[in-house]
């Protein structure tokens, strides 16, 4: 389960055993997200608010290029 980012309290991921449609993982204590990567998407959530999954969009959008470049270097390496 490599971690890509750690940011304020939340951890940033994927699965080292999903060469899928590149995407991320992010859990917060008993919360977790799952967002599209090519074109930053919503995928799917349990446990965190509207608000905080607004917050973790734009994060992921930031850091779009980073996720993917660290995607494609596990997967495609």
């Amino acid at each position: 389960m490599p971690t890509v980012l750690r940011w304020k309290g939340y951890k940033f991921f994927f699965y080292s055993d999903e060469e899928d449609r590149p995407h991320i993982h992010i859990i917060k204590q008993n919360a977790q997200a799952k967002y599209w990567l090519n074109d930053v998407e919503f995928v799917k959530a349990e446990g965190f608010s509207q608000k905080e999954l607004n917050v973790l969009f734009k994060k992921v959008a930031e850091e779009q290029d980073l996720f993917l470049e660290r995607w494609n270097d596990y997967f495609n390496a």
